[in-house]
């Protein structure tokens, strides 16, 4: 060992103040403290100088570290290390500092206690790292006489002593807590039950060790105590009787206690509490401490708050099982399965969740009443129950049931067949048909819970395709509904920053060759600068209820427009406007309408509202009320894509329409076969209403038409969709 020099407060003063040494060291109730230094001297005179000192009557336990990688190890593998006391210089000038950053992103070091130390003063540790890094005491090796070391390491140790009673006093209260989450109520009891135990034993600062007994009952139920949890070595007897216990002294202690109905503070500690639901509680805990009597007076009011804690455990499970069971079939219900779902095991077999859900189950309640119904739906759960052996079973819904289970059980094949005989109900036989979405689980993994969204995407599917089949989810299903649900981001954010524009595509006189009109046709680029299809999100946006927000764009743009066009001079101009089968179901349509016009000063005449046929179709009478009632105030209306829905011939006379368009598959056809557009126009005249073609593409096309008296045409054989400055030029460019 090197002698810096004779100063009497230099570190070799350890050795001069160090006293006997030679005793046995109780390790099991040692403080554990960890000496990091590169020179094995230091270590020697650390050892020499703390041998045989109690701390808070323990003795001093050293664990010793050559260098910063040894340290971090020893940190990581050894439980309970109480403090470090670190050299700042080991492998390098700033090994122990770089330790401590490590040492405070380790799990579980927060209760470390770090006494830094240096044989070289100029390199002391920065005051923001002590600051950032927990430090409890720097001193130069110098300083550090056994004295002043004792000195530090208690003052760190009763830090850490306090620390660590803090955070098994959170641990226990954590315990009770969690008990009230549980789904099982055994398993909350169980939780509850061990985090009193294991509070006591903070409280009294002993390891936990002990175990929680209660009656099998209320007070008309005296049988044998059950134990209910445990701790320690006890924890095997979770679940049997207080008989099964091969301890006298603790059975006796504890039947005693219930006998007598108050707390026991000898023979360990026996604590008594009564619920309001007539049980009776005993925690015991093994301890050779006598417990004094302010600690008695704690124990007691810490004994009534678990009471009251315990009657929440139960009532909360009460709760839970109305939150988590169906209350007719007493079988997991909805949030239950969810649940189940996310907390699943993966197994190594094939899984598979299914839902089915029961055709018509809406109609059978409202002719055979509810009371039927709910014997509908008890019979399929026990056919269910009584097939499927290995599955959960669940009602997620009114009418539908939901499965989890092995794909031997949860499979299209095996789940239709248990549809193909009669129920049984009320004593008649009743032919049930069901409708099955079906989701393959992946092997060895829980099941995400997006299965039961993809359960539905499938069950969707099979009733579009055909009731009382089904359908497994597949990947391109799941693509198509988040291209889908991307689609309708998109068209919410287009509302939203306005970027739906409009183009107006021509329409010309046959008789004239002049325009007559414009059709307003709504357009969308996206934020990637792609143009979408109307096709495509049109449809999507009235699924979702946005099309009367963009409809209502749609026809203050056009009404803007054609204010503009008619400053222009362009007076003679009609524009047409589609709108949706969901606009005109709004109540205020016709109101709203009327003040489009007026506020941008347009004549009615000058407006024309294309509808499908399929609109009209849905509610004549009702659709001719409104119609006529747009009719009223100068609007006309034209009957869009004629001929291509299935409606009947005879809803032209309910709809007070003035115009037929002819769709463009018509047209094409024509050169081949033009009957179809003959009838049309013959309807047209009979009728008194005007035609107009869409998509003329061809000179042949609009001589044909124009032969067989069509009056109007549009399509790109005359122009394609304008966007406004294109539609001006083209304007004048067609009217000189």
């Amino acid at each position: 060992m090197n002698v810096i020099d004779n100063n009497e407060n230099e570190y070799l003063s350890i050795l001069e103040d160090s006293v006997e040494t030679g005793l046995e060291v109780n390790f099991r109730k040692s403080w554990k403290v960890l000496v990091v230094d590169d020179d094995p001297d230091v270590h020697k005179a650390t050892d020499f100088a703390l041998r045989g000192l109690m701390i808070e009557d323990r003795p001093i336990r050293l664990i010793h570290a050559y260098s910063a990688a040894e340290a971090l190890k020893l940190i990581t593998d050894t439980r309970d290390i109480a403090v470090a006391i670190l050299d700042v210089v080991m492998e390098t000038e700033d090994a122990g500092l770089a330790v401590i950053r490590q040492i405070r992103q380790l799990p579980g070091s927060q209760s470390l206690r770090i006494i830094l130390r240096t044989g070289q003063p100029g390199y002391a540790p920065e005051l923001d790292t002590i600051r950032h890094f927990d430090i409890n005491d720097y001193k130069t090796k110098s300083e550090l006489t056994r004295t002043r070391l004792y000195t530090s390491l208690t003052t760190a140790i009763r830090s850490y002593n306090q620390m660590k009673k803090i955070d098994e006093m959170r641990s226990g209260l954590e315990m009770v807590v969690k008990a009230s989450t549980e789904l099982n109520q055994k398993r909350g009891l169980e939780l509850f039950a061990a985090g009193v135990v294991e509070q006591l034993c903070a409280l009294l600062n002993i390891e936990p060790e002990g175990l929680i007994c209660a009656q099998t009952g209320g007070p008309e139920d005296k049988g044998s105590p059950r134990i209910i949890a445990a701790a320690g070595r006890y924890s095997s007897l979770i679940e049997q009787p207080l008989t099964n216990l091969d301890n006298p002294a603790i059975r006796g202690a504890i039947e005693r206690c219930l006998r007598e109905m108050c707390n026991l503070y000898d023979e360990g500690l026996s604590l008594y509490f009564s619920t309001k639901n007539g049980g009776e509680l005993v925690a015991f805990v093994e301890t050779d401490e006598r417990i004094e009597e302010n600690n008695r007076h704690l124990l007691e009011v810490f004994g009534s708050n678990m009471a009251v804690g315990f009657d929440n455990v139960v009532l909360y499970e009460r709760l839970r099982d109305q939150a988590y069971l169906d209350p007719l079939l007493r079988i997991p219900n909805l949030n239950k399965m969810l649940e189940l779902i996310s907390e699943s095991p993966g197994i190594n077999g094939d899984r598979c969740f299914a839902v089915i859900d029961i055709d018509d189950f809406s109609s059978i309640n409202d002719t055979l009443g509810h009371e039927f119904g709910d014997a509908v739906l008890k019979e399929v759960y026990r056919t269910l129950r009584d097939n499927l052996n290995e599955s959960v079973i669940s009602r997620i819904n009114s009418d539908t049931f939901g499965l989890l289970g092995p794909a031997s059980e949860v499979n299209a094949v095996k789940l239709l067949a248990l549809f193909d005989s009669p129920f049984p109900i009320q004593g008649n036989e009743l032919r049930i048909s069901a409708t099955i979405g079906l989701v393959a689980l992946e092997k060895g993994k829980p099941a995400d819970p997006e299965v039961l969204k993809n359960a539905n995407l499938a069950l969707k599917q099979a009733k579009h395709t055909k009731r009382g089949s089904a359908v497994y989810f597949s990947d391109e299903m799941g693509n198509i509904m988040r291209d889908r649900i991307h689609l309708l981001r998109g068209i919410r954010s287009a509302i939203e920053s306005q970027k739906f524009f409009l183009v107006y595509q021509p329409k010309i006189s046959l008789d004239t060759g002049k325009p007559s009109g414009l059709e307003a046709l709504l357009r969308w680029q996206n934020e990637e600068g792609e143009y979408i299809s109307p096709d495509y999100f049109i449809p999507l946006a009235e699924q979702s209820g946005l099309m009367v927000i963009i409809g209502n764009h749609v026809l203050r743009s056009a009404c803007w427009q054609l204010s503009r066009l008619r400053e222009q001079g362009y007076t003679s101009l009609v524009m047409s406007i589609n709108v949706s089968q969901l606009q005109l179901q709004e109540a205020d349509f016709v109101q709203g309408l009327e003040r489009i016009l007026q506020d941008y000063n347009v004549p009615p005449d000058k407006i024309e509202l294309e509808i499908t046929e399929s609109i009209a179709a849905d509610d004549p009478r009702k659709t001719r009320d409104l119609l006529l009632k747009i009719r009223e105030i100068g609007v006309n209306i034209a009957i869009d894509d004629f001929g291509t829905g299935f409606s009947s011939l005879s809803i032209l006379k309910y709809i007070p329409a003035g115009r037929l368009k002819i769709d463009r598959s018509f047209i094409l056809e024509m050169e081949q076969d033009d009957s179809i557009a003959r009838i049309i126009l013959g309807l047209g005249r009979n009728l008194g209403m005007m035609v107009t073609a869409e998509g003329v593409e061809t000179g042949d096309q609009y001589r044909a038409l124009r032969d067989l008296g069509c009056q109007e045409a549009q399509g790109w054989f005359f122009s394609k969709p304008l966007e406004e400055e294109a539609l001006y030029k083209w304007l004048r460019t067609v009217f000189g």
